[in-house]
């Protein structure tokens, strides 16, 4: 048997989140588990959530924050996201934007109260593919993952571009106003990333995330000394710099104004 209707608590409004299970699918169906990311803050709506996806055997990773979801969303491979837009740290519609500009295609599903035409706009427009507003039916919502999991994937792109600068990133190749740029493997991964957040400022902390592995400060300037060697790379005998610092926050590769 299926959970029973839920109503939760302690928000300031009225919803009933009703549950009732699918039929069956035909003899021999073997369909196989669709492995969903979950981000959502409100614990008794996470757990019913995950409750019903799993009995219908799917997998399902969470987290409570904005933070941590693109650290998972960005960082293991997904077929659908399920993402609230009111969330500590960093709100769904960023969380989004920040995903699509790091190259990530897994389908995304904004589940929330936020309800107006405005919204859902903004939602579809900053990257996500559906758009399921609370209270929900849960059939719908499992329906509405189904859909989104049948999808073909979307072909990641094969090259980066700010500017004049490019990153073949099949040939792992760089060249800026058609000059090739020699980097080695740790700038490489420096500038894909910074490339990929084009235009948002990455922090120290990031860059050690994502391109050490490390999860701690190693108290080294080992960020500032790649920093400073890809800049000297792609920007020394250019008219325009494209690398900055953003003194007090971190980096921005960024097209000339």
């Amino acid at each position: 048997m299926g959970p029973a209707p839920w109503r939760p608590h302690g928000r300031n409004i009225e919803c009933l989140y009703s549950w009732r299970p699918l039929p069956p699918g035909p003899a021999g169906d073997r369909r196989q588990p669709v492995k969903i990311l979950l981000v959502e803050d409100d614990k008794q709506t996470a757990d019913y959530i995950a409750k019903g996806l799993r009995e219908h055997g799917h997998v399902i990773d969470r987290a409570d924050n904005g933070r941590d979801g693109l650290y998972l969303a960005t960082g293991e491979r997904y077929d659908v996201l399920i993402i609230d837009r009111n969330l500590p740290n960093m709100d769904g519609l960023s969380l989004v934007k920040a995903a699509r500009g790091s190259g990530t295609t897994t389908p995304a599903l904004f589940l929330t109260t936020m309800g107006g035409v405005d919204d859902r706009v903004e939602g579809l427009e900053a990257g996500a593919d559906d758009y399921l507003v609370k209270p929900f039916a849960f059939a719908e919502l499992l329906a509405r993952v189904s859909a989104l999991a049948r999808r073909p994937p979307i072909a990641a792109a094969t090259s980066l571009k700010v500017s004049d600068l490019e990153f073949d990133l099949l040939a792992r190749a760089v060249t800026r106003a058609g000059k090739r740029i020699d980097l080695l493997a740790q700038e490489l991964k420096i500038l894909e990333y910074l490339m990929r957040h084009a235009g948002e400022v990455v922090t120290r902390t990031m860059l050690l995330e994502k391109v050490w592995d490390f999860h701690f400060d190693p108290k080294t300037n080992i960020v500032e000394t790649h920093i400073s060697r890809l800049r000297a790379k792609i920007d020394k005998g250019f008219d325009k710099p494209l690398l900055h610092t953003v003194r007090g926050a971190g980096y921005v590769i960024r097209a000339p104004e």
